[in-house]
């Protein structure tokens, strides 16, 4: 089999709180290509909305949004609990208004003009800083996923998976214990936006039981799929 390779991110959801069109287009594209999920919304009343009702794993925010600031947006985000990293885009330059925001409640600043490849290196740090973790690879008996590589391994074996199928694992396993709704799958791997066949989540689900074992991910009907603990040392499938 193949080795799994699609960037340097993963399947983490970033929201995307932009009004300019052609900025946003460029830092949503940019995101895509490697492999993050990206909801893009374009005012500060709809960010803080979807902040409240969706959960997300980080959040780029500009600060100069119609309808509700973004400094605004930041500090009702944090005063409603929203624990989610947020960096700041902002042409707002100085050091006063640096300060500002990190004290507001943001986790990271740049300011507009920026380089691409240093937003993504900003991202993948405050991913590895939420998850506590230098060395990003999540372990399941046999199973090991390098989120920062995207690499998968079975029994010390590369294992080819489909970038949905990847989204879709990573997902549950950090998830471990916790039953994850087939929306909940849905929205993480395909935003809001996607036309999804309504068979494509349970195609996904029936490609890792072969690929891994048919006991790796277990289906709660009614509710949607969870993989469960194992004991420590415990190979998949015994």
């Amino acid at each position: 089999m193949g080795i799994l390779r699609f960037g340097r991110s993963g399947s983490m959801r970033i929201l995307l709180v932009e009004d300019d069109e052609l900025l946003g287009g460029g830092i949503r594209d940019a995101l895509e290509r490697v492999r993050y999920a990206v909801e893009w919304v374009r005012d500060g009343a709809l960010a803080l909305e979807a902040m409240r009702d969706t959960n997300f794993d980080l959040v780029v925010l500009d600060l100069g949004l119609p309808k509700m600031d973004g400094m605004e947006v930041l500090r009702r985000a944090r005063e409603i609990g929203a624990a989610v990293p947020i960096l700041v885009l902002s042409a707002r330059d100085t050091t006063v208004h640096r300060i500002g925001g990190l004290d507001a409640g943001a986790d990271d600043y740049m300011v507009k003009p920026f380089d691409v490849d240093e937003l993504l290196a900003r991202l993948r740090a405050l991913e590895r800083r939420t998850r506590g973790a230098v060395v990003n690879v999540i372990r399941y008996g046999s199973i090991a996923i390098d989120t920062q590589a995207l690499t998968v391994t079975c029994d010390a074996r590369p294992v080819e998976l489909q970038r949905r199928e990847f989204m879709v694992l990573r997902k549950l396993l950090e998830n471990q214990g916790t039953v994850m709704s087939r929306q909940q799958l849905v929205d993480n791997i395909y935003g809001w936006d996607s036309d999804l066949e309504s068979n494509a989540l349970d195609v996904h689900i029936h490609n890792l039981r072969r690929k891994f074992h048919p006991a790796l991910i277990r289906t709660v009907r009614g509710v949607g799929y969870v993989v469960d603990p194992l004991p420590a040392g415990t190979p998949l499938g015994d």
